[in-house]
């Protein structure tokens, strides 16, 4: 089964691939000082909502970067009569080595939205992030974290180590000792949660209804229906989301 695969069916029903609720993202938007014409990066974009969004609202120079293909097949259509031709530029390329390509200093906003490990991490993200984002500018991050001690179990059920993710008090000091000023927080409300994770597995349950014979369908509903058990026993009460916002004061 396609990793891939699994996760862009399991989002197709979703707007924004990450359990933060559109209202609450529209909301931190509107503390981006952005000018016409500024450059924005987002890593990981995903199908891209949130970065055309972010565009058609500033008139942005907008740069996604996402490893998968389809994805970015998908963001391209849904730009496609919302954004000039030119107003976007799409990298289906590695994070890393396009971080490293970048001039420094060349874009008024950074975004990572659930995406950090594919630059090694939360701190290293902001890193990254800080160096491509100019001074006064803004970085957008997404990421996990812990709302109480994670049990041995449901880290075994995730196949993940505690120390990957941080409490929310961390993760806003992560940016703060890089010199990064916070500006505003917001996470996931339970309702959040269970619209995020309960769309999730209902497309996988539609699609495997719909497409009976697809082989993939076996595996596919016994990952679903085994990660929904991992959600509603542990995941709901200890697995947390939130958007930080700073700002790069050089």
């Amino acid at each position: 089964m396609d990793r891939n695969k699994f996760s862009a069916i399991a989002h197709r029903d979703h707007v924004f691939s990450n359990p933060i609720n559109e209202a609450k993202l529209m909301r931190t938007l509107q503390f981006l000082n952005l000018q016409e014409g500024d450059r924005v990066l987002d890593i990981g974009a995903g199908k891209g909502e949130l970065l055309i969004r972010v565009a058609e609202q500033f008139k942005a120079k907008a740069t996604a970067i996402e490893l998968y293909e389809g994805a970015i097949e998908e963001a391209k259509r849904k730009a496609e009569g919302r954004l000039a031709p030119d107003q976007i530029t799409f990298l289906n390329q590695d994070a890393k080595e396009v971080v490293e390509s970048l001039e420094q200093a060349e874009f008024a906003l950074g975004i990572c939205i659930g995406s950090t490990h594919a630059l090694g991490g939360l701190a290293e993200t902001l890193q990254a992030l800080k160096q491509c984002v100019k001074k006064g500018g803004y970085i957008l991050i997404g990421e996990g974290y812990w709302k109480q001690k994670p049990s041995p179990d449901y880290l075994q059920a995730l196949g993940a180590n505690e120390h990957e993710l941080k409490t929310h008090e961390e993760n806003v000091k992560t940016g703060e000792d890089l010199g990064l000023i916070p500006l505003w927080a917001v996470v996931s409300s339970d309702d959040d949660w269970d619209e995020y994770e309960w769309l999730y597995s209902m497309s996988i349950e539609n699609y495997c209804y719909e497409h009976p014979d697809d082989p993939d369908c076996i595996a596919m509903l016994a990952r679903i229906r085994t990660w929904r058990r991992t959600y509603l026993k542990w995941g709901r009460d200890t697995l947390g989301f939130a958007l930080y916002l700073f700002r790069h004061q050089g």
